[in-house]
């Protein structure tokens, strides 16, 4: 085979697996959307969060040290102890379930029945208060995040895909890391898909979601379902928040990532789980393979705003997205 048309595959095998990492992102928003019609701005920073907690854990490290040695005059770090990582995992989930449970008892109980854009701005809030507590609790420094997930190449793809081009082409690069997330979206969105459509409480949760007033009426408890819903966002938020901490380093600009998901629920809508993945590899594959047909001709860095271009144009022509429900509303 021509080497540039595998040069192409290879370019678009590897969209598909940067697909799946913005689709773990853009998982958060859509459960949060669909189950109280909450555009959760701080789904990134709670990825951040939860990435920046599981690094503390693991090293056993003093949450708030800088505050504690300041007021106290000591000098605590590290409780003296490393904790395994499935146990650091299992610790960070429940730190995400209190998270949830605050952020409605302190939050979201009191907005009940207002404007969308009320529910939206408190979220903007939540955001950045929870990066200064990040900051606060975790410090500012670069983390490195090693849960035992395999990376780099794959060597036994690479020499499989030896052989079918020159001798100038060694064999299809494809991220061990991205293989793994690549498996885990796929199970995630499948549990996502049965929990949602066939138990009581994910019925409940799209009832909440059509309407508060009317969920409340027949019995539904929004307390209830608001912590559940903010607590499998935060699971989501930590697998995220572990397969971009892993590739790329826990630092501030994980929360960052959210933006990216921007695009991704544009062309998946706003509501649909299966939406968010087929959104999530549209735009993977379409910025590396726009990059590498077109981006030479234009100067290069292209992937940093093809995903916005391709958003904005379903913005025009179907705004509701590929899958999102198209609303008609009579006045």
């Amino acid at each position: 085979m021509p080497d540039q048309f595998l040069f192409a595959v290879e370019v678009f095998i590897n969209g598909l697996m940067s697909g799946v990492l913005y689709a773990l992102v853009a998982l958060g928003f859509v459960l949060i959307y669909k189950a109280s019609g909450i555009f959760n701005y701080a789904q990134g920073v709670m990825a951040l969060f939860a990435a920046m907690t599981l690094v503390g854990i693991m090293d056993g490290q003093v949450p708030f040290s800088h505050i504690i040695n300041s007021v106290f005059g000591t000098n605590l770090h590290h409780f003296g102890w490393h904790v395994p990582a499935l146990l650091a995992i299992l610790l960070t989930a429940g730190v995400m379930v209190l998270f949830a449970w605050l952020v409605q008892r302190l939050v979201m109980r009191h907005l009940v029945g207002q404007e969308p854009i009320i529910l939206f701005m408190a979220t903007i809030g939540l955001a950045y208060f929870l990066e200064g507590v990040s900051d606060l609790m975790w410090g500012s420094e670069i983390k490195k995040l090693d849960i035992g997930l395999p990376q780099g190449g794959s060597f036994w793809i690479e020499d499989m895909t030896a052989g079918l081009g020159s001798d100038n082409f060694y064999g299809f690069f494809i991220d061990n890391l991205d293989m793994v997330a690549t498996v885990v979206a796929a199970l995630l969105v499948t549990g996502l898909v049965l929990f949602s459509q066939y138990t009581k409480q994910g019925r409940a949760m799209r009832a909440v979601a059509d309407d508060h007033q009317a969920a409340l009426s027949v019995g539904i408890s929004l307390n209830f379902i608001w912590v559940l819903v903010w607590s499998v966002a935060g699971f989501v938020a930590l697998v995220a928040g572990i397969m971009w901490g892993t590739k790329s380093g826990v630092q501030f600009s994980l929360s960052l990532i959210a933006l990216k998901a921007l695009p991704v629920l544009m062309l998946g809508g706003f509501t649909s789980i299966p939406g968010a993945i087929v959104g999530g590899l549209i735009i993977g594959v379409g910025e590396k393979m726009f990059e590498f047909a077109i981006g030479p001709m234009v100067g290069g860095a292209t992937e940093n705003w093809f995903a916005y271009v391709l958003a904005l144009l379903f913005l025009v022509f179907r705004p509701q997205g590929l899958f999102g429900e198209k609303i008609i509303e009579r006045v």
